[in-house]
């Protein structure tokens, strides 16, 4: 028997409600967010609009037609001066997890950015304990850069948030150019 191939490609509206599906389940029973009441499938349009008209990859991984995963980049801060830092997100189907499936949408999604020019990725991720997040950054050359104590109450816990970044393209030694 054969495994059905695993396709990254730019989302499309039609795959909103799996998207939506998704990211429901993570806000309901995971701590990769701090959002605590899932958005509706409008809601999800719209961040997904704002991060396509600014130029950046909002990205899904297929399989026999049914959506696994989705990563998206989106601008650290919205100040001018971090247009070359960006943020990335990453949110999979439980079934998808443990699969390779995040280490492709974030390798794809690396790409997408480096060629759109931005220098820095950084990986905010929500609690110290999400080894999977933290270990595939890792393997894919994001270095620890800090830990924000405590930084969110989820579940009836204190989380702390791991901040992890790598270079993209020339990275900081040469200058941005607009």
């Amino acid at each position: 028997m054969t495994t059905p191939a695993l396709l990254i490609r730019p989302s499309t509206p039609a795959d909103l409600p799996a998207i939506t599906a998704i990211y429901a389940e993570a806000v309901l029973h995971g701590t990769g967010t701090f959002e605590l009441d899932p958005p509706d499938e409008s809601e999800m349009a719209r961040r997904r609009d704002d991060v396509l008209s600014k130029g950046l990859p909002w990205l899904v991984a297929e399989s026999a037609g049914q959506v696994l995963g989705y990563a998206y980049a989106n601008h650290f801060r919205p100040r001018r001066a971090y247009r070359f830092c960006l943020e990335d997100s990453i949110y999979l189907h439980p079934d998808a997890r443990g699969r390779g499936v995040g280490r492709l949408l974030l390798t794809e999604l690396v790409g997408r950015c480096e060629a759109a020019g931005a220098r820095q990725m950084l990986a905010v991720i929500g609690d110290a304990a999400n080894a999977g997040s933290i270990g595939v950054h890792a393997a894919l050359g994001f270095e620890h850069t800090g830990v924000l104590k405590a930084a969110g109450w989820k579940f009836d816990r204190w989380l702390d948030v791991i901040l992890m970044q790598r270079a993209l393209g020339t990275g900081d030694t040469t200058p941005g150019i607009d």
